[in-house]
């Protein structure tokens, strides 16, 4: 892909990071916060959306509702009441989670506000029982000084029911999860660059972290992204959970609207219009068409009672199959989306990707003839239920109507690959109004003085401690910036000075380096994994030298446990480490005698090959240098 100039493209970017806290009870009960999977007990809700305060119903939450979906709710026997099943009002807002969300704000230098009133936020995804979630702005503004980044707002929010399972016409959630405190900290649109945007999500992240008021692991932590460039809109997109793939979600995104502006100019070249596409928009059921067709989708649709319908794309022959991202999403792949979303099939077939999938050019000419489409139309092919045929023609049409404002305004979701797909329209102010169950809450000198205690360290002053612990200038600098930050800290506290923090930023930074190099897969390893090597250092059960070598291991086979190899390298007994030496020395006398005092260096390279790291370098050298010295006596 090439890289586009993302100055002239005008990119825009803003972070909302989105980090659950670590309290000792969710924002508005007493549960814990800790994720379950025992349920006895199941609850059953329909969601339908409610006027704001300006008596306007909010065009996302219409979206959801139009699904009809069932919402099922699991209910943990020990992190959930009725608060969660929305049947007793929420308990007064948790003052823990506000000194942590204080204590960020007042890091970032933002301005707290006086009084906190909690907001009700329409959701009706199901991903609530109540149809909102409640949320507090705690602060304003602040800035990231070293990145020109401002920060618009700082909140509390609730986190979403955990989501088990989804069909086409259910959704089961998990109120496990539903509750947890949530710091959200919005970002102005200020970042220019997709490496600048990981930065800045880092950056935060660490901030978050170093409280060590903040829960760590998969799905604790989510990054959303909004996106723009000039011409373009404002695209959000939710729940990016890995850091490394905010850089490709960006490119793909600025990518992505690029090319639906061009589209949108090869349209008007094309002299067609909005009015055109509709006076020529042909539907037809072509189900007899294909009745002996070798498409296996097809003759499996047909089998099951399903239509086959066929769309004239008026003058979109090349449009349908234009690249948005080459290799990854094409035009064609944007109407699919909301065919999917909006109309419950699975897809289409269009004809810039014709003849394939099993059908053939002579079926081609027949949909053609059959549309009465030209040599510069495209055809969209649909297969499924009538209803739901009939409701995806109306979402194609729309979706193709909109290619003329080139980027249409989407929440859209994140993917593994960095490309997004659409879930749904954004929603607007009309989402909005205040929660009356709840008294606000004033901000106190006793609220601010113990959020005060919790701000974290500025990473000058952390700079000025590593040194004293013994890091280098380059190595300080290198942890700073590591996203395992936190884990270092928490790594020196812990086995420190038995296992020197020198030994546990080298394991962090280069060791990783050095085992990527060489061809490991660094992803497998997890904070867990560096801890236990860690701690085996400190119980004595392997050398420091061997860490390298146990994680270049680990990472280059599969189907192997860190603790089986942690094993293998367990310290050589002092008794076995003198039978290697002497050996060595014993095989080389002759070298020995010439070299004198410079066999050291290979004496040791021999010893080492055969320790491969089960005994710390400095005994083998002393036991070496005292046998030498004997020898040459």
């Amino acid at each position: 892909m090439s890289e586009l100039n993302y100055e002239e493209l005008g990119l825009k970017v803003g972070l909302e990071i989105h980090q659950q806290l670590n309290t000792s009870h969710k924002l508005f009960c007493n549960c814990s916060t800790n994720l379950e999977e025992d349920y006895k007990l199941t609850l059953e809700r329909y969601l339908r959306p409610a006027l704001s305060e300006l008596g306007e119903v909010d065009v996302a939450a219409l979206f959801e509702w139009k699904k009809g979906k069932k919402y099922v709710y699991r209910i943990p026997t020990t992190t959930s009441c009725l608060v969660e099943a929305d049947e007793e009002p929420p308990h007064a807002i948790n003052e823990e989670a506000l000194k942590i969300a204080l204590a960020i704000a007042i890091a970032l230098n933002s301005n707290i506000v006086d009084e906190i009133y909690v907001m009700r936020k329409i959701v009706i995804d199901g991903s609530n029982t109540t149809g909102f979630q409640r949320t507090a702005i705690v602060a304003l503004g602040g800035m990231l000084k070293d990145e020109g980044v401002t920060i618009q707002t700082i909140a509390v929010e609730e986190d979403a029911a955990r989501k088990i399972d989804e069909g086409t016409d259910q959704v089961t959630y998990s109120l496990d999860r539903l509750g947890i405190p949530l710091i959200e900290i919005s970002t102005g649109p200020d970042i220019r660059s997709p490496e600048q945007a990981e930065r800045i999500a880092l950056k935060i992240g660490q901030l978050l972290r170093m409280t060590g008021k903040v829960k760590r692991g998969i799905g604790t932590i989510r990054q959303d992204l909004n996106i723009s460039i000039k011409g373009g809109t404002k695209i959000e997109i939710k729940g990016v959970q890995k850091l490394e793939l905010i850089p490709d979600i960006v490119r793909y995104e600025a990518m992505r609207q690029f090319n639906l502006l061009k589209i949108k100019e090869e349209l008007y070249k094309r002299g067609v219009s909005k009015d055109l596409i509709l006076s020529n928009f042909v539907v037809k059921d072509l189900t007899e068409l294909f009745k002996k067709t070798n498409s296996k989708i097809i003759k499996s649709g047909i089998e099951k009672g399903g239509l086959v319908y066929g769309i004239r794309a008026y003058k979109l022959k090349g449009i349908l199959g234009w690249e948005l991202i080459p290799k990854k999403r094409r035009f064609g792949t944007e109407i699919a989306d909301y065919v999917r979303a909006l109309a419950g099939l699975g897809g289409l077939f269009h004809s810039d990707e014709l003849p394939n999938y099993g059908i053939t050019e002579e079926e081609i000419g027949k949909v053609r003839e059959a549309l009465g489409a030209t040599t510069e139309d495209g055809f969209i092919l649909i297969v499924g239920e009538r209803e739901r045929l009939n409701k995806a023609v109306e979402v194609i049409r729309d979706r193709i109507l909109l290619a003329f404002e080139g980027v249409p305004k989407e929440t859209r979701g994140a993917l593994d690959d960095g490309t997004t797909k659409f879930l749904r329209p954004q929603p607007g102010s009309a989402r909005m109004y205040p929660e009356t169950d709840i008294p606000p809450r004033r901000i106190d000198e006793k609220l601010l003085e113990d959020a005060k205690k919790l701000v974290p360290e500025s990473p000058e002053s952390k700079m000025k401690r590593y040194i004293t612990l013994g890091l280098s200038e380059e190595l300080a600098k290198e942890i700073i910036r590591d996203p395992r930050l936190d884990l270092f800290e928490e790594l020196v506290n812990k086995y420190s000075p038995k296992v020197s923090p020198v030994i546990i930023a080298s394991t962090i930074t280069n060791t990783l380096k050095y085992v990527k190099s060489k061809g490991g897969d660094i992803s497998k390893i997890n904070e867990e994994d560096i801890e236990e090597l860690i701690k085996s250092v400190y119980e004595n059960k392997i050398s420091k030298d061997s860490i390298s070598e146990i994680l270049l291991e680990y990472t280059t086979n599969k189907n192997v446990e860190l603790k089986d190899i942690i094993r293998k390298y367990e310290t050589l007994p002092i008794e076995e480490l003198e039978k290697i030496i002497d050996d060595v020395v014993s095989s080389n006398l002759v070298e020995i005698k010439k070299r004198k005092d410079k066999a050291v260096n290979l004496i040791m390279s021999k010893v080492m090959s055969k320790v491969k790291g089960r005994a710390d370098g400095k005994v083998i050298l002393e036991l070496i240098k005292s046998r030498l010295k004997n020898v040459i006596e």
